[in-house]
């Protein structure tokens, strides 16, 4: 990534203020939230509409439009700005997808949202309830690209099993699939065949083999929902986010969301050891205590480890976050659980299964374990060939995973 002030990546909203396209003049909605700004930090909406684009709505993702609410069903109202004085419609509410009322008289739909690089992260999927409403509705579509803070070169966890879909995962792509959101959005187009407009205005200067979690300015991060507070964090998350399938902490009401795992009836010392003696790459661990503020054990304190990353190109969070399930379900079988649902407007399938993208973790973890190392390896494996070949000619950029 280049460094200096002046040279540093060029986002698809900054090039668009700049370039007024031809499509300037037409009524306009945006599909944003607080994390989308410009290189000045100035809110998209804003930004657009002192230029003299012709904004007529806004459209707000999971988390609400200042990314204030928190996760799993916390839905967000409908409102209105100010500046400029046009309405908000929530798409994590009554709906999820825009209705035609919502998208009436307009000529195309801007999206400028900053993704995380992991499929259960839901502004993909609420992106392409958009397309398909687009698409339905003969509006065009245009992308504002953002970098994939993951970068592009690393995949990783099994594509979704199409009998597990849901608001976490609605098409086949790995849970690190290597994307930014302009690929994914041409990659849906084609995969559901839509009938679709669709303009990308990529990301210019941006080195797409780098790990933008390490590398990325956190004065530029603004957290696009209440628990991605840094760019690094993203990286955990590719991870240990399974573990909101189970009742262990993740981190959520502390200062460490998905860098650290506990729960009341672990040993953090012994975790940690049984951990370390598996020398999985590019990470240590480090017995700590916390005591949720809110979420699961709020106000009980929690035993358990912290992941500390030592080398972020080598760290494999999905095969780590296995592990330490693993390890988790054979030292404390008696306390471990897989919640039950609802999760994400799911009330049938286990969480663990949708999130995961199949039933296999859970039911390896359920029954006699075996070697955990072999087990945290096979079930993170995904078959790159073929995902690459399904996404190949959907990439954008240079040298990323599906080059």
């Amino acid at each position: 990534m280049r460094r200096k002030n002046d040279d540093r990546f060029i986002t698809g909203l900054d090039q668009v203020l700049s370039a007024r396209p031809s499509w300037w003049s037409q009524r306009l909605g945006l599909l944003a939230n607080q994390a989308s700004v410009t290189r000045e930090g100035d809110y998209a909406w804003t930004a657009l509409a002192e230029r003299g684009a012709k904004l007529k709505c806004v459209f707000s993702p999971q988390h609400g439009l200042w990314a204030e609410e928190q996760a799993n069903m916390v839905e967000s109202d409908h409102g209105r700005l100010t500046d400029p004085p046009i309405p908000v419609y929530s798409l994590y509410g009554e709906t999820r997808t825009p209705s035609g009322p919502m998208l009436e008289g307009l000529e195309r739909f801007i999206v400028d949202l900053q993704d995380v690089g992991t499929r259960v992260y839901t502004f993909v999927w609420t992106l392409r309830h958009c397309l398909m409403a687009c698409a339905e509705h003969n509006v065009a579509v245009t992308i504002l690209d953002r970098p994939n803070p993951l970068g592009r070169v690393i995949i990783e966890g099994p594509i979704l099993d199409s009998r597990f879909q849901s608001f976490v995962g609605e098409a086949p792509i790995p849970m690190r699939h290597g994307l930014t959101l302009a690929e994914l959005a041409r990659w849906i187009v084609r995969y559901e065949s839509l009938p679709l407009e669709l303009d990308v205005i990529p990301v210019r200067h941006w080195d797409d083999s780098a790990l933008l979690a390490q590398m990325w300015p956190l004065q530029q991060w603004i957290p696009p929902s209440p628990n991605m507070p840094t760019p690094f964090t993203s990286l955990f998350y590719a991870g240990m986010v399974l573990l909101e399938g189970t009742n262990l902490s993740e981190g959520r009401g502390t200062t460490r969301p998905f860098e650290v795992v506990g729960a009341p009836f672990i040993d953090g010392h012994r975790l940690a050891d049984d951990m370390q003696s598996l020398e999985l790459p590019g990470v240590a661990f480090r017995p700590v205590r916390f005591r949720p503020t809110f979420d699961k054990w709020q106000g009980e304190c929690c035993s358990g480890c912290r992941l500390d990353v030592r080398d972020p190109v080598r760290f494999r969070p999905y095969r780590t976050s296995i592990a330490l399930l693993a390890t988790i379900a054979t030292c404390w079988p008696d306390h471990f659980r897989w919640l039950p649902p609802p999760y994400e407007y799911e009330t049938k399938k286990w969480p663990i299964d949708i999130i995961s993208g199949s039933d296999q973790l859970r039911i390896t973890l359920s029954g006699p374990i075996g070697d955990i190392g072999e087990i945290a390896q096979r079930l993170s494996q995904v078959d790159e060939r073929a995902w690459k070949e399904t996404c190949r000619d959907r990439v954008i950029y240079g040298q990323g995973a599906c080059r």
